[in-house]
């Protein structure tokens, strides 16, 4: 969870602010997940803070998307794609995303 927390703190993901008046904060959860190899040992343990997206409210902001992921059909589509064109594919494991991030 520290790991999580730590680049978030780092990059400025957010800030605090007061919460406007008769306005309730949508809670979050921690996910754990544990990723094993491929001989059954434990890889590591993984921690994810997510909004409780079930605390939302219809009409106001329950058509918003918490945390976007790729469809299987998508990447399915992409790799069809690459293959009849011929492109090189590459594996990369982003340890944290940030969608405003500086690039240097």
């Amino acid at each position: 969870m520290a790991e999580e927390i730590r680049p978030l703190e780092e990059n400025t993901t957010w800030t605090l602010n007061e919460l406007p008046s008769g306005k309730k904060p949508i809670s979050c959860k921690w996910v754990y997940k544990v990723k094993y190899k491929s001989d059954g040992s434990i890889e590591q343990f993984k921690a994810r803070l997510v909004v409780r997206s079930d605390h939302k409210l219809e009409g106001f902001d329950f058509t918003e998307t918490s945390a976007p992921v790729a469809r299987l059909s998508g990447v399915r589509t992409f790799l069809l794609v690459a293959v009849v064109r011929g492109w090189g594919l590459h594996q990369l494991d982003v340890n944290n995303a940030f969608l405003h991030g500086d690039l240097e």
